[in-house]
């Protein structure tokens, strides 16, 4: 009789001031993305950038959705067209005072 095991393993990834979300499946989105942003403002960043890519707009509206109810969200919008244009949104961070 043959067992499959199963191992999760955490993958670190540098916090920079932007991240693309090409490599993940809709339904990670939110709690990536919840600790994202926790890390962004714990490094002290401003303004990130979320590459969420065109589409057909699934991904953006789960990440717009997301940010609309976050806590440590100041504002967003669509990025300009140097910066991934309704590709990318970006993401003003409230102070975390």
């Amino acid at each position: 009789m043959r067992y499959a095991i199963s191992c999760m393993m955490a993958i670190r990834i540098p916090i920079e001031d932007w991240i693309d979300l090409h490599t993940f499946s809709p339904k990670e989105i939110p709690s990536l993305l919840e600790e994202y942003l926790l890390e962004c403002q714990k490094k002290g960043f401003k303004e990130v950038r979320i590459i969420h890519g065109k589409g057909k707009g699934v991904q953006m509206n789960i990440v717009h959705s997301f940010l609309k109810k976050s806590p440590l969200v100041e504002s967003f919008k669509l990025a300009s067209p140097e910066a991934g244009s309704w590709g990318a949104t970006i993401v003003t961070l409230k102070d975390p005072t």
